[in-house]
């Protein structure tokens, strides 16, 4: 099913909820490349999967949504290398991004603990914290 509409900005009631509670560039950037991506590949997962790893490129989540990044570019080692690469995903959080920023993150999710961690474990914990966020928001 399409993403946009006549308009060409995204049907809000198309997006995955979490696209739902973001702002207009996110819903505009994941509408428009997955729309591309089914004319290319179909719908269903691929167009999905192609779709988010260009919001990824310019928006990174934060708890229950997507906001927009500092700067553009892969947000972690699994989108760097591109589709065939090894490793996991950070799950839409900006794991390239400076230990400082994921610092202000952490402190957005009120993350305990976080003046202690390393790089790495700012990472999983913004992820868990985000995968929180999101089933709170989803129930209710």
């Amino acid at each position: 099913m399409p993403k946009t509409g006549k308009n060409d900005s995204a049907k809000k009631s198309e997006l995955p909820s979490t696209l739902q509670r973001s702002g207009k560039l996110a819903q505009d950037t994941f509408a428009k490349t997955y729309d591309s991506a089914v004319e290319e590949y179909g719908d269903g997962e691929r167009a999905a999967r192609t779709a988010y790893a260009a919001l990824k490129h310019t928006h990174e989540k934060v708890g229950d949504h997507w906001e927009p990044k500092e700067e553009s570019g892969p947000s972690d080692a699994k989108a760097a290398g591109g589709r065939n690469s090894s490793g996991d995903t950070a799950g839409g959080v900006d794991a390239n991004a400076s230990k400082e920023h994921l610092y202000e993150v952490a402190s957005k999710l009120d993350i305990s603990g976080r003046s202690t961690m390393n790089k790495d474990e700012l990472v999983k914990a913004i992820q868990k914290a985000n995968e929180k966020e999101t089933r709170k928001a989803r129930e209710g």
